[in-house]
């Protein structure tokens, strides 16, 4: 039988576990909040990290990588930085283990304790910045801008695969620059390389905007974000790049000397997104039936499933399906054939549906001897009858169909969930029925904290690509003056 999958009306948070679980992304593991990306997700997330990478390469970046260890006392150079992180630090005390001498197994050796602890990379600005003292003395070795792609530890207690788990992948840039314009370009051009992205291979239409002081990066002067919205109505941090001034470089004594001969502090900026981006593409797009993957992310783009009753049957239908896969492959498209013998097709049907293949192709004996193909589109579940000549390129265009028929329902989805607000009763009851609400704010941490204490929703972003938002009004919570909407959201 199929692996059937919660309906999302019935349930939206299983529906999601559900499907993370059964479409083979990942699975929980034996240590506790770490979680095992199965090779169905990876191949997601490798297509994200290929994307990305050439994205990053061709705006200049290169990749490296330091170590996943941190000295302790790197993290207490900035004080909001260690503030920001302490709760959430896994540490290292010793570096050896012994035979218990009281029974069986091992306990830690405790002769083998570290002179200083360390802390498991939860981000790395600390220790790439001590690293960028030994590499810059002159304004002739800026800009240093590098990139890598780790894992990072957050110890977090209540956790969910993709969206939070104690370990997960991620990118973290971190560049270096003489000058505060330089730095707060690249802090922007960063943001829209992640908003090019999530629009164009996610599918998944964004709010590019900064984040309020109160939420901001621990240690930053000002973060830039994406935020996109959930089917469910709730928002989704997808992605961020902070400008982080002088404050690291300041930490950790990384001056240069100018043109002009003076020593100055080097400025910085960092920029992220993690696996938390395979939650964002399940719970954006997938429906009852499983996984909908945009054509640009899927690891299969077609597969193809014969139908047949005799021997003879099947090796004619499979001779021309590794024909049409040739043709295919051609075209640039990844293509499956699905020949298991011992499962029905309505049961691959089914499976390859809940997996989100953008295209299936089936070929029964009438097909084959039509010339036709079947043809069913994963987005609308719309089936057809199609030649097989030309399929290649048929196949082209359609992929590109699909993948602007996805973004173009999650856009829909996403302007008509975008509602104005203007009266704290208002607020109150609309937040209940998910969303974006686009409210005046009178800029206080003290208002923001007490709408979040009242309703649970928070400022996501100040947004910086929507004119809608530049105008005089009243903080729908406290009344003072205000110059600008922002959007508030329960969020993930």
């Amino acid at each position: 039988m199929a692996k059937e999958v919660t309906k999302r009306a019935d349930n939206y948070s299983q529906w999601y576990d559900d499907l993370v679980v059964k479409a083979d992304l990942a699975e929980r593991s034996a240590v506790r909040g770490c979680m095992v990306i199965k090779p169905y997700g990876y191949a997601i997330w490798e297509k994200m990290h290929d994307t990305l990478d050439k994205m990053f390469k061709d705006t200049g970046h290169v990749n490296a990588y330091f170590p996943l260890f941190i000295p302790k006392s790197f993290l207490s150079r900035e004080a909001e930085h260690v503030e920001g992180f302490a709760k959430e630090c896994a540490v290292v005390t010793h570096h050896r283990l012994m035979t218990n001498p009281d029974g069986p197994g091992v306990v830690v050796d405790p002769s083998a304790r570290l002179e200083e602890e360390l802390v498991v990379r939860p981000t790395s600005e600390t220790i790439i910045w001590n690293t960028y003292k030994n590499w810059i003395t002159s304004w002739r070795d800026l800009p240093i801008l590098c990139n890598q792609w780790a894992n990072v530890v957050r110890w977090e207690m209540r956790t969910r695969l993709f969206l939070r788990t104690a370990e997960f992948l991620w990118q973290e840039g971190h560049t270096a620059h003489a000058t505060r314009e330089e730095a707060e370009a690249e802090a922007m051009k960063m943001i829209n390389v992640y908003a090019d992205f999530a629009r164009n291979t996610l599918a998944l239409p964004v709010v590019v905007g900064h984040k309020s002081p109160n939420e901001r990066f621990a240690g930053a002067l000002d973060t830039l974000c994406i935020e996109a919205l959930m089917q469910d109505g709730k928002a989704l941090q997808a992605g961020t790049s902070h400008f982080l001034g002088q404050n690291f470089a300041k930490a950790f004594d990384v001056q240069y000397t100018s043109k002009e001969g003076k020593q100055e502090y080097v400025w910085a900026t960092s920029w992220g997104v993690s696996t938390r981006l395979m939650g964002a593409l399940v719970m954006a797009h997938g429906d009852d039936n499983g996984l909908v993957l945009p054509p640009r992310l899927a690891p299969i783009q077609v597969v193809m499933v014969p139908i047949y009753k005799s021997e003879e049957e099947r090796n004619a239908i499979l001779d021309k399906m590794d024909e049409l896969k040739r043709e295919l492959e051609a075209h640039g498209h990844t293509v499956k054939i699905d020949d298991r013998d011992t499962l029905r097709p309505g049961f691959k049907f089914a499976e390859w549906e809940l997996k989100g293949v953008p295209v299936r192709i089936a070929i029964g004996p009438r097909d084959l001897q039509n010339g036709e193909v079947e043809l069913a589109r994963r987005d609308t579940l719309e089936k057809c009858q199609v030649p097989q000549e030309g399929l290649g390129k048929r196949i082209e265009d359609l992929l590109e169909e699909i993948q602007a028929n996805i973004y173009a329902k999650a856009l829909k989805f996403r302007d008509e969930s975008i509602i104005k607000v203007d009266t704290w009763e208002d607020f109150k009851e609309k937040i209940e029925n998910g969303g974006f609400l686009l409210c005046h704010w009178d800029g206080t941490t003290e208002t923001e904290e007490r709408i979040k204490e009242e309703t649970k929703a928070t400022i996501r972003c100040i947004p910086i690509d929507s004119a809608v938002c530049e105008e005089e009004g009243k903080c729908i919570y406290s009344g003072r003056p205000s110059h600008r909407r922002v959007l508030f959201a329960r969020s993930y």
